[in-house]
């Protein structure tokens, strides 16, 4: 008997090795890269609160609102307002401390937010169309490049954490006695090692969360998108040329009332205002299917005779569709307010602890070779030197995505 087992052990042995081997070149390889993209949708799951401190015209005293905005005061308000050419659409306060936020055009075609009050319509102030949301989220999203190219590059990072999740499976046997386990802080090799277990088996569920929508954007970006969401078959002309922003606002009290009294379930969220290639108002918002993005709920109304052309029901949409609405609620977790945003922002903090905390890992191993080295600068030392020539390639396209910011605001 003895002589039939002897020759497994190290079979197993080699196997678990080559897991591990697996586990850390992932996680190493692109630790840089992976940190930077993870924090930022870390903070851009909060970014509207960041504007909100930035910007003190985006703030309203929450015993000041009364109910749902006023869409109709905000833009009669809004069109009034020195500069204003033309207004895109009011977008639905992030929480009552928060005033509207009107996109409006002026008449050299740069962009701009005003700051309404969402009971009163009283324009507070406006701000830049390039804020901390728009910011952040293009640095996450593909890096402020054009999509064709930084989506696939941010997305296919989404390959690194799958690998990451199934090896870890393997690597640390019987995870699921480490949910309770506390971090032993005799050494800092000791002290990363159990933080890199206490948070991957935590954050397990959200990684592969993250990891599968991730995929998807990648796979809608590659041709698999789904199919485009229902929209009116007759065309609605476009207002008159050379139409005032005070006219066009004028109109949105009827057509409001129109969706009111043809689908009093939908609670606005955004309306989108007529522009050169349609004369409709599109009222987006949430009805009774879960887990859609405003958009997959619209009521189109022809601006110029109040009349309801086309109401969408996200409901109704095919599995694909559905999908494809599903991702973004689920990776910025939008669909609960604060009770879903604020988990995901902690656990995007645990996520880009693993990416980090993996690498002072490794740089605590390497000891032996740098021990002063990684006794000032454990993480960054281990990344350096554990991610050999792959460090140029993040260097790059961090600073990719930092330098097109500039370009941004030249754009915005």
């Amino acid at each position: 008997m003895a002589s039939v087992a002897a020759p497994t052990q190290p079979k197993k042995a080699g196997g678990r090795r080559l897991w591990w081997v697996v586990h850390q070149w992932v996680g190493l390889k692109l630790s840089l890269f992976l940190a930077f993209i993870l924090f930022t949708g870390t903070l851009a799951v909060l970014s509207a609160e960041i504007d909100w401190l930035l910007h003190p015209t985006l703030r309203v005293a929450p015993s000041s609102v009364e109910g749902a905005p006023r869409w109709d005061r905000i833009a009669e308000q809004a069109a009034r307002y020195p500069g204003v050419a033309s207004i895109n659409y009011i977008g639905r306060p992030t929480a009552r401390a928060f005033a509207v936020r009107v996109a409006f055009q002026r008449a050299d075609e740069s962009r701009g937010y005003l700051h309404v009050h969402p009971t009163t319509g009283r324009v507070q102030g406006e701000q830049s169309f390039v804020d901390s949301q728009r910011v952040l989220r293009n640095l996450h999203r593909h890096l402020n490049l054009p999509t064709r190219y930084g989506i696939p590059i941010v997305a296919s990072l989404s390959f690194l954490l799958i690998i990451s999740v199934v090896t870890s499976f393997v690597v640390y046997r019987k995870w699921w006695r480490g949910f309770f386990k506390p971090i032993r802080w005799r050494d800092a090799r000791t002290a990363w090692g159990d933080f890199h277990r206490l948070a991957g088996v935590w954050s397990l569920w959200f990684v592969a969360l993250i990891a599968l929508t991730g995929l998807w954007y990648l796979v809608e970006q590659l041709g698999g998108d789904a199919p485009d969401l229902p929209e009116p078959a007759e065309a609605i002309a476009a207002m008159p040329a050379g139409s005032r922003p005070a006219d066009v606002a004028a109109r949105l009290a009827a057509s409001l009332a129109a969706v009111r009294r043809a689908d009093p379930g939908l609670e606005i969220e955004a309306v989108q205002f007529p522009d050169d290639k349609s004369g409709a108002f599109i009222f987006q918002g949430q009805r009774s299917a879960w887990l859609v993005r405003p958009r997959a709920n619209a009521v189109w109304v022809d601006a110029a005779t109040a009349r309801v052309v086309m109401a969408s029901d996200g409901g109704n949409l095919g599995v694909h569709q559905r999908i494809s609405e599903m991702a973004d609620p689920l990776h910025f977790g939008t669909f609960a307010g604060y009770w879903t945003r604020i988990p995901w922002f902690l656990f995007g903090l645990l996520m880009t602890g693993l990416a980090l905390s993996g690498a002072a890992i490794y740089s605590h191993r390497i000891a032996h070779s740098a021990r002063a080295a990684v006794a000032r600068h454990p993480i960054w030392n281990g990344m350096w030197r554990g991610t050999g020539r792959w460090r140029w390639v993040s260097g790059a396209l961090v600073a990719t995505g930092a330098v097109m910011i500039g370009w941004m605001v030249y754009k915005g």
